[in-house]
């Protein structure tokens, strides 16, 4: 359970690093005519490829990132990745970290040191990767929603405080120095897990708004504790991203529900490359949102004439309606369409549809006193302090072999029924056969 507060990195369920490539080995060698049925059976549903991280992506087709990338895949665009530090050095990464800075104290100079315990260490990576992944060829590796665009890393360590600079205080100079070094998109899969934020943070998001810079959050993740969506989801002019599962439907899950969300996107079965090499796969809204903010680098690289309010809501007004009333506190306005936010008509607006902070902040903040103020800074004076949003939980590559429902419903069931019809075919014309051969040799 996060501590009220903190900042925390999305909760996501990660696969351990390089089984990906024995398990594909072992299906090559060991069971060549199993792997042959298994892609008889995905072929209707997804274009094969030669890899099957690549073939795990099903947002690319789904939500219109490959239709979009025939107009753009967002080269020119530098989106800022404040998280736990982003491996530059992955293979699906090559190129695309042009950037990079600490702001912790405690990482590496240019922000690609990994940043916490465990596989929380690994959050930005995988963030990164599905932003804006390269892949490894033309099958293989993560793709990523904006595999053009370039990436700045802001390294942060999030949760429990370490060293002299608080977690509020980072996350505010990430941003500054997000916007001084020319991200036009600012991805921050993390929360601070209340509805308030620090005041340091009034003066750093305005800052990236005054500059045009379209800031992407996640809604936070319920499964780690995540209720309601926290800051910085809640702060006004940023776009908020909800999860839903495969089939398009909310992800009580994975994803926290409140009114400040602006559009939905896939939250579970997604993957990410790991640092120092191999995949994951995981869950939570930490990994919605950077396809959201791929998709908000396309219209910035399609549309380098619109200012941020227009670029939010090409991305809000094209989404496709889900659960009823539009917006909604599960859906916000509906599912991502990449394709159409890059391609349709939409209508010019003149001010931020997702609000206005410094609207807020002079009606909100001058009846704060010292006393109710919000602090500013955060765990480093023992208040409430930023934290990204964490893996749920870790997702054994074993649970492919010895499925959940999910996966026996969307893989084995199908695969048997069609390997079953397959062999009733080949039976059957193996005895018509036969039974024309014997009827030849009587005649």
């Amino acid at each position: 359970m996060p501590h009220p507060g903190r900042l925390t990195p999305a909760p996501s369920r990660p696969r351990p690093r390089s089984r990906f490539a024995r398990a594909r080995r072992t299906v090559a060698s060991g069971v060549a005519v199993l792997a042959t049925a298994l892609a008889v059976g995905l072929a209707p549903a997804t274009v094969a490829h030669a890899d099957q991280v690549r073939d795990m992506e099903y947002w690319l087709n789904d939500y219109g990132f490959t239709a979009a990338w025939r107009t753009t895949q967002g080269a020119g665009v530098k989106v800022a990745v404040i998280d736990t530090g982003v491996d530059g050095s992955v293979p699906d990464l090559a190129g695309a970290v042009v950037g990079g800075t600490d702001v912790s104290g405690v990482g590496a100079a240019n922000g690609q040191k990994p940043l916490g315990a465990g596989e929380a260490a690994d959050h930005g990576t995988w963030v990164a990767s599905l932003l804006a992944g390269r892949g490894t060829g033309p099958g293989s590796g993560v793709l990523g929603a904006a595999p053009q665009a370039s990436i700045l890393t802001a390294s942060v360590a999030l949760g429990s405080a370490i060293g002299s600079v608080s977690s509020d205080d980072q996350v505010a100079a990430a941003v500054r120095w997000a916007v001084d070094n020319g991200a036009s998109v600012i991805n921050m899969s993390l929360t601070r897990n209340t509805l308030d934020w620090p005041t340091s943070w009034d003066d750093a998001f305005q800052y990236a708004f005054s500059h045009d810079v379209v800031v992407v959050a996640a809604a936070g993740n319920r499964g780690s504790g995540t209720t309601e969506v926290g800051a910085p989801a809640t702060i006004p002019g940023v776009l908020t991203v909800a999860g839903v599962d495969r089939a398009g439907k909310a992800s009580f899950d994975a994803s926290s529900q409140g009114i400040t969300i602006g559009v939905s996107a896939p939250s579970e079965q997604l993957v990410g490359a790991n640092p120092g090499g191999g995949y994951v796969q995981w869950a939570g809204t930490s990994g919605a949102a950077p396809l959201v903010s791929g998709a908000v680098a396309l219209v910035r690289a399609a549309h380098p004439e619109l200012k941020a309010p227009d670029v939010i809501n090409r991305i809000i007004r094209t989404a496709r309606p889900a659960g009823g009333a539009v917006p909604s506190p599960v859906y916000g306005y509906g599912l991502l369409d990449a394709a159409a936010a890059v391609t349709a008509s939409v209508p010019h607006v003149s001010a931020n549809p997702m609000g206005d902070l410094t609207q807020w902040i002079h009606i909100h903040r001058r009846a704060d006193s010292p006393s109710t103020a919000a602090p500013p800074a955060g765990d480093a004076q023992g208040g409430p302090a930023p934290k990204a949003l964490a893996p749920e939980r870790p997702v054994a590559w074993k649970a492919f072999l010895w499925p959940q429902w999910s996966v026996l419903t969307s893989l084995w069931l199908p695969f048997s029924l069609i390997s079953g019809f397959v062999a009733l075919l080949a039976l059957g014309a193996v005895g018509a056969w036969l039974h024309f051969r014997r009827t030849a040799r009587r005649g």
